[in-house]
């Protein structure tokens, strides 16, 4: 028995066949577009992410390793997916890093609805969640929402594409609209983003946990494998990641270097009694949460740093700022260079990023590893805000994990190992774990050790400057 585990990331589709034992046969991957038809816009075509399910799940099974006997599939979060009555596709995806509502959340956080929404649903609500992005289509494109008969996420979508069912993983549903401690809707919260009107476009969330159903005949047939066969909705990536990498218990971390860089530790707090910050996912355990410190900008601030200092990949970037000493001879990258400004850890949606304390001594590679260490101090925040413990280890994965330099870094900053492990593509595993309620097993890798005081004084020097430019984020 085999089961092909699909974890659909925003720019990339990655597929893995597991045998019973948990032994990886293959894997596949292909990249989806990403449109930004307005600055501050990030819309996927639906149907291009399904057909790139389609190709990587092709990909595996015309290599006959072994019969697949079922799939799981986990996917990106957030956002809104919108589709009519026979669950087409009303217009683009609009992606959780999506900042055309930024005005609806600014408005929200003056009048006080996000702190309020904070004590039940321990999540901070940012642009590219759904309740944002009803009531800017409310505003600017009214006729597509009422075209619309649900909500889905992007794990949603390739469900109801396998199955022809509608519904919700607790994990999607939890942020913005649940009673995270209920671990239901709130209409409370639906009334206090003023979107009650469009709660019919909720799915329900699904009584079994992970939701389950079969794989209808026309889906099997473009996916190449059995009809009937069972699909498992896994819970959404930064869940299901956490749960590959081994990260599943009380008080350990995980950290996803990947579009968004997401620090998350499982807890048994569902943290709504600190200042509002991050997200809280209901876990399937009624006695435990991951707390998430997703930002807004992760490896892409590292694709825009190697475009502009000509380096010829990421991977050379990462070269290039290793030749540069700590603390970048002075320079200190504030990091926020996602158009929808910053969520994690505090939410600012007109944060924007700088440089400063440049001269003409600096170099290439005092920027490249500005750029490096300013993701790195951002990383140990998020840390420290979705967790006041100290962690021990931190496992590391996603396509910024692949640096060397960068996991070695962030040892340094946190202060704690960051362990590496040799799984290829951790989220499409723990989908495999929740699809066969298997425990996990264990994790073995790379194991980079902490050198003590490197970046103490340089972190909270980043701090202080970084609350000295806040002031100029709304000029």
């Amino acid at each position: 028995m085999a089961w092909l585990c699909i974890d659909a990331g925003t720019s990339v589709i990655k597929a893995i066949l597991i045998d019973e034992t948990g032994r990886e046969l293959t894997t596949a991957r292909q990249s989806v577009p990403l449109a930004r038809p307005h600055p501050a816009h990030a819309e996927q075509d639906m149907r291009s992410v399904w057909d790139a399910v389609v190709a990587v799940s092709h990909a595996i099974t015309q290599q006959n390793l072994a019969a697949v006997d079922g799939i799981a599939t986990t996917a990106q979060g957030d956002g809104c997916w919108l589709v009519d009555s026979a669950g087409e596709p009303v217009g683009p995806a609009i992606l959780w890093n999506d900042g055309r509502a930024h005005e609806v959340i600014e408005k929200w956080r003056s009048d006080g609805v996000i702190a309020e929404a904070f004590r039940t649903s321990g999540s901070v609500a940012y642009p590219g969640l759904p309740n944002a992005i009803w009531r800017w289509l409310e505003a600017y494109d009214p006729q597509l929402l009422k075209r619309a008969r649900w909500s889905l996420t992007c794990n949603g979508w390739l469900y109801f594409k396998m199955t022809g069912e509608i519904a919700a993983d607790l994990s999607d549903a939890s942020n913005p609209f649940c009673d995270i401690v209920k671990r239901r809707y709130s209409p409370e919260l639906l009334r206090l983003y003023g979107v009650e009107e469009h709660t019919h476009l909720l799915p329900e969330i699904a009584r079994e946990q992970p939701p389950s159903g079969a794989l209808l005949r026309d889906a099997a047939q473009a996916l190449g494998v059995r009809a009937g066969i069972r699909v498992v909705m896994a819970p959404y990536d930064i869940v299901s990641t956490a749960a590959g990498t081994g990260c599943l218990t009380e008080g350990e971390g995980c950290l996803i270097l990947g579009t968004t860089a997401c620090p998350e530790v499982i807890t048994s707090e569902p943290g709504r009694n600190g200042a509002p910050a991050g997200t809280t996912i209901a876990l399937y355990s009624d006695s435990l949460y991951l707390r998430a410190m997703p930002t807004l900008t992760g490896c892409e601030a590292l694709d825009w740093a190697a475009a502009t200092l000509r380096a010829e990949s990421v991977e050379d970037l990462s070269c290039m700022a290793a030749r540069a000493s700590a603390g970048s001879n002075g320079a200190v990258c504030v990091p926020y260079f996602s158009p929808a400004g910053e969520r994690s850890p505090f939410l600012a949606p007109s944060a924007k990023a700088s440089f400063l304390g440049l001269s003409l001594t600096h170099t290439r590679e005092d920027l490249a590893r500005s750029a490096f260490e300013g993701l790195s101090f951002a990383i140990r925040e998020c840390f420290s805000a979705a967790s006041t413990a100290p962690l021990s280890r931190i496992t590391i994965c996603g396509g910024g994990s692949r640096s060397d330099f960068w996991c070695q870094m962030i040892a340094d900053v946190c202060g704690c190992e960051v362990l590496r492990p040799n799984t290829s593509e951790a989220g499409a595993r723990g989908a495999f774990f929740y699809a066969t309620g298997c425990a996990g097993c264990n994790v073995v890798g790379r194991l980079y050790e902490p050198r003590p005081g490197v970046y103490d004084d340089l972190f909270q020097r980043f701090q202080k400057l970084r609350d000295i430019v806040i002031s100029t984020w709304q000029i």
